[in-house]
C-alpha cells in the first residue's frame, strides 16, 4: 500500500512526523521547514475524510518531562500551517479517549514522545557493560513494545513520514509498524521524496560529484567521509573539522575546536583521498576571532597558524575561492554542515560562499542535495532554498542512507 493508493475515509490515521523544530527563548519557531515538509501527507488524510493523529519528538528530554520541550508550544503553528484546528493530548501514552473521540476531519497532536524513555528504548540510570544493564535492556525492550502497542491502538493506519528519525529504531518510527498489516502502514509523501532523492544521488551519479562536509567534529562524520572517498570526485571538508586537519599536519590552531584524539584519523583521510584520486579540499585560511562572539575582533589567519587566544570561526577568503572552484562545474552535489559559526552574522561568509556556489552549479544543471539541520538553516538564511534541487529534512538519517545503511524506519514499512 502506498499513500497515493490509500483511502483514509472514516479512518483514524497516526502519522509520525519530525516536528523537532528550532525554538527561540519564547517558544516561537525560528524555522518551520519540517512542518511545511509534512503538510502534503497530513492534508491527504484530512482530504480523504480521515481523522488525523500527529506524533513527534522534540529535543532530547532523556525520558523525562521537560516543559521547554513540550509540543504544546507549537500547536498553534501546526494549526495555522494545516488550516485546521489542532487539539493537544498532554500525555502521548494516555490519549486513548481523545483519539477515540476524534471525528473525520479532526486533528490531535500528541505530547513529546521522548518524555517516555520507552520511545528510544534505552535503559535509564544503569551503567553500560554491567549485568544490570543487560537485564534492564531486556526489560526496556518489552516496555518499548507495550508503548508502541499503545500508540498503535489509537488508529487504523500508520504512516511514517519522519525521515529525520528514520535511522533510529524507536517505538514510533519502527516498532509500531509491527502492529499494522501491510495494507495499513506506509511511507508518507515526504519519506517517499527523501528516499527518491537519496537514490538520485547514489544510483544516478552524474560526474563530477562533489560532497561538502562541514560541522565541528571529524568524529561524528568519519563514517560518511570514508564512504564518500569511494564515491566522490571532490570532497570539501570545512567548519570546525578544518582545525583538526590543520593540527594533524603540524599546524597551530590557537583556541579553535580541535579533536586531538582524531589527528591520526585526519591524516588517514588525507592518505585515502590521495589513493582514491579524490580532490580533497581543506580550508587553508580562516577568519579568526579573539572570543566566541559575534562582536569579537577578527582577522584573517592561515588555518595552521592561529595565535594563542584566537580561534577559527569561519572559512577565510582563499578557502572560499577554493571551495567555489571545486563546486562549480559539478553535476552532483551533496552539502551537509556549515563552513563556520553561521549563527553569528559576522561569520556567515564561508557558508554563504558555499551556498551561492551550489546555487550557481544547480542553475547550470547540477542535482544538489542539502541535508542536515544546519545546512538547511543556512540555505534558508541566505534565501537560497528555491535555488537548490532538494532540501532533506534529515541529517543523521540522510548520512546513514548515503553510507548505504538500512534505515529501520523504512525497513519497518517495506520489510
Amino acid at each position: 500500500m502506498t499513500i497515493n493508493t490509500a483511502n483514509f475515509k472514516d479512518s483514524k490515521v497516526i502519522v509520525r512526523v519530525d516536528f523537532n523544530v528550532p525554538l527561540d527563548d519564547n517558544g516561537h519557531i525560528t524555522d518551520d521547514t519540517r512542518i511545511r515538509g509534512a503538510l502534503p501527507t497530513l492534508k491527504k488524510v484530512l482530504a480523504d475524510g480521515g481523522a488525523l493523529i500527529i506524533m513527534s519528538h522534540m529535543g532530547k528530554p532523556k525520558g523525562k518531562v521537560n516543559p521547554k520541550l513540550s509540543l504544546g508550544q507549537i500547536t498553534e503553528a501546526v494549526s495555522e500551517a494545516l488550516g485546521a484546528p489542532v487539539q493537544f493530548a498532554p500525555d502521548c501514552a494516555k490519549a486513548q479517549d481523545a483519539a477515540a473521540a476524534l471525528k473525520p476531519g479532526e486533528v490531535l497532536l500528541l505530547e513529546n514522545l521522548r518524555f517516555y524513555p520507552e520511545e528510544e528504548g534505552k535503559p535509564v540510570g544503569v551503567e553500560k557493560g554491567t549485568p544490570e544493564f543487560d537485564a534492564a535492556k531486556k526489560e526496556m525492550k518489552e516496555r518499548q513494545k507495550e508503548f508502541a502497542k499503545t500508540l498503535a491502538s489509537y488508529a487504523d493506519f500508520y504512516v511514517m513520514d519522519a525521515f529525520g528519525t528514520a535511522h533510529r529504531k524507536h517505538a514510533s518510527t519502527a516498532v509500531i509498524a509491527d502492529y499494522f498489516d501491510a495494507d495499513h502502514k506506509m511511507l508518507g509523501y515526504l519519506m517517499e521524496k527523501e528516499v527518491t532523492a537519496v537514490d538520485n544521488v547514489l544510483s544516478n551519479i552524474q560526474r563530477p560529484f562533489t560532497a561538502i562536509m562541514g560541522g565541528s567534529k571529524v568524529s561524528t562524520k568519519i563514517g560518511i567521509i570514508e564512504n564518500l572517498l569511494g564515491k566522490v570526485d571532490n570532497l570539501i571538508l570545512c567548519g570546525g573539522m578544518t582545525y583538526t586537519f590543520a593540527k594533524a599536519q603540524g599546524g597551530e590552531v590557537g583556541g579553535s575546536i580541535c579533536e586531538l584524539d582524531k589527528l591520526d584519523v585526519a591524516l588517514d583521510v588525507i592518505k585515502k583521498a590521495k589513493e582514491n584520486g579524490v580532490n580533497l579540499v581543506l580550508g587553508t585560511d580562516c577568519i579568526a576571532a579573539d572570543a566566541f562572539s559575534n562582536e569579537a575582533n577578527q582577522k584573517v589567519c592561515p588555518a595552521g597558524a592561529i595565535p594563542e587566544g584566537w580561534e577559527g570561526l569561519d572559512a577565510g577568503p582563499e578557502s572560499r575561492k577554493a571551495f567555489a572552484a571545486a563546486i562549480k562545474g559539478s553535476k552532483t552535489i551533496l552539502w551537509n554542515g556549515p563552513a563556520g559559526v553561521f549563527e553569528f552574522d559576522n561569520f556567515t561568509g564561508g557558508s554563504r560562499a558555499i551556498g551561492e556556489a551550489v546555487a550557481e552549479a544547480t542553475a547550470e544543471g547540477a542535482f544538489s542535495l542539502i541535508g542536515g539541520g544546519d545546512s538547511v538553516a543556512c540555505v534558508n538564511k541566505f534565501g537560497l532554498a528555491d535555488k537548490v534541487s532538494y532540501i532533506s529534512t534529515g541529517g543523521g538519517a540522510l548520512l546513514e542512507a548515503i553510507e548505504g545503511k538500512t534505515l529501520p524506519g523504512i525497513a519497518a514499512i517495506k520489510g
